[in-house]
């Protein structure tokens, strides 16, 4: 089973304000530092469609805000997307179209392709989630070592990040179970699904189930 990390074995991106930033990079991990940066160019070229509520911060159409959510600039929110009770944007946050942040879930410096769903007391931090994705609740993406050295990506080879935070890669469809946790630098693979409770690190195949770290078995057609 290979253990692929690249942006395009990842990642399908077809939301157009996005494209740039993920065919630029050969590693997911390498938009990280670019974030806060990508979001100024693309509110300096103009945001078609897009309406600033406040400083720094801007909407597509249809995005629904509940009255308790706080979000810090810059963020770009995509068309359709939710924002549920006690949600926190804390800045460096992109989301494409009709993503769900739910009630008390926490982004930081993160990028949510079409769809994603962060629904229930979640934490996403220095993260790319791709479309479709989705982390059951209280699963959460880890960011920072105890060691607080730079992170290194475990997979068929190891990756030197130089990056002392990395949260979760998920690929597009990878679904993470409730209460689990995405030790820092963990990626999983397309349409990927992760058993409840696990506490995970390295990079995991595409197409798998997750039972635990050592019993990691190949979808069936049928799953």
């Amino acid at each position: 089973m290979n253990k692929l990390v690249k942006t395009k074995e990842l990642f399908d991106c077809k939301t157009e304000y996005l494209k740039k930033l993920f065919e630029k990079h050969e590693y997911p991990w390498e938009m990280l530092p670019e974030i806060k940066g990508y979001i100024k160019e693309l509110i300096e070229n103009g945001l078609e469609g897009f309406t600033e509520i406040q400083d720094g911060v801007f909407v597509g159409e249809n995005v629904k805000i509940a009255k308790t959510v706080t979000i810090e600039p810059p963020a770009i929110i995509g068309e359709g997307t939710e924002l549920r009770p006690g949600a926190f944007l804390r800045g460096n946050v992109i989301t494409g179209k009709n993503c769900v942040i739910g009630n008390s879930t926490e982004l930081k410096n993160c990028v949510l392709l079409d769809k994603a769903q962060v629904p229930h007391y979640n934490y996403v931090g220095d993260s790319i989630l791709g479309n479709h994705a989705h982390m059951g609740a209280g699963s959460i993406c880890s960011n920072l070592k105890s060691d607080g050295k730079n992170i290194v990506i475990h997979g068929d080879e190891n990756y030197e990040t130089g990056l002392r935070k990395i949260g979760g890669i998920l690929a597009d469809d990878a679904d993470i179970g409730c209460g689990c946790v995405l030790n820092p630098g963990t990626v999983i693979g397309k349409a990927t699904s992760v058993y409840p409770l696990n506490s995970l690190r390295g990079v995991f195949p595409a197409g798998c189930i997750v039972k635990s770290i050592n019993n990691i078995v190949v979808r069936r057609k049928e799953d």
